[in-house]
């Protein structure tokens, strides 16, 4: 099975910047595939990372909910959840190093629990095809009450070091110990931040400074990938990742 990383936090906190670190991060290093889950109905992570996918999971869904059962655009003999499976497949979207699944926003006011439900299941069942899987879920705490991720190596809240970050991180990590997910590790990325206090309970995992290097790539419109390998921010992930997976290579 793959080693799974969540990404979690409030929005702004540069949740998505992170896990594009992690990603470049991990390829790398020698072996294994790496797959990026973007859970977020805001899908930046392939912007992020210079990848335009191809559909999302959303969109699927819709077709398949659009479509009756033995229609040419099914198949005949498919009912729609292997149509959906099918059709997430060839979403999977396939970029130098590592894989990207999207998961979008449905259209109109649909919640996204069947969404949620397949996505998980679908995740569970890609783990065995690659080294590590890194999800960066939408803001907040809602991904978890909805248990999109489950199976977690590691879990990072993403925040700055605000009190109303802190008061998040809090939350998050409260509600992630209630829920029956598996999670092995839970701790805190302290986001262009340094030398932040350990919060009483919550593992700190480490802090990422604030990079003018990301912060321009950022604002030209550049990938993670335009960032140079010795910026303050990308050292940090790595260093963050070597700490808690072990890998040295990295």
């Amino acid at each position: 099975m793959a080693t799974t990383i969540a990404i979690s936090g409030k929005g702004g906190s540069g949740k998505t910047t992170v896990a594009a670190m992690i990603i470049r991060a991990l390829l790398d290093r020698s072996g294994g595939a790496v797959l990026g889950v973007d859970a977020d109905p805001n899908s930046c992570l392939g912007l992020t990372m210079g990848v335009q996918p191809a559909s999302t999971v959303a969109e699927l869904r819709e077709q398949a909910r659009s479509k009756k059962p033995g229609s040419d655009t099914l198949g005949k003999g498919l009912d729609k959840v292997r149509s959906l499976e099918y059709g997430i497949q060839q979403a999977l979207t396939e970029a130098e190093g590592f894989d990207l699944l999207t998961m979008g926003r449905p259209e109109g006011p649909d919640c996204y629990c069947a969404v949620n439900n397949f996505l998980r299941r679908f995740i569970d069942e890609l783990g065995s095809a690659y080294g590590f899987m890194v999800v960066d879920n939408e803001a907040g705490m809602e991904h978890l009450s909805r248990r999109t991720t489950n199976n977690i190596d590691l879990l990072c809240i993403v925040t700055e070091s605000t009190p109303v970050g802190v008061i998040t991180a809090k939350r998050i990590f409260e509600l992630a110990k209630r829920l029956p997910i598996s999670v092995k590790e839970i701790g805190i990325v302290w986001n262009r931040s340094e030398n932040v206090k350990q919060l009483e309970a919550i593992e700190s995992l480490g802090c990422v400074p604030y990079d003018e290097a990301v912060f321009d790539a950022s604002m030209q419109n550049k990938t993670i990938f335009d960032v140079e390998q010795d910026s303050s921010a990308f050292l940090a992930v790595r260093k963050i990742l070597q700490q808690k997976l072990s890998l040295e290579e990295v």
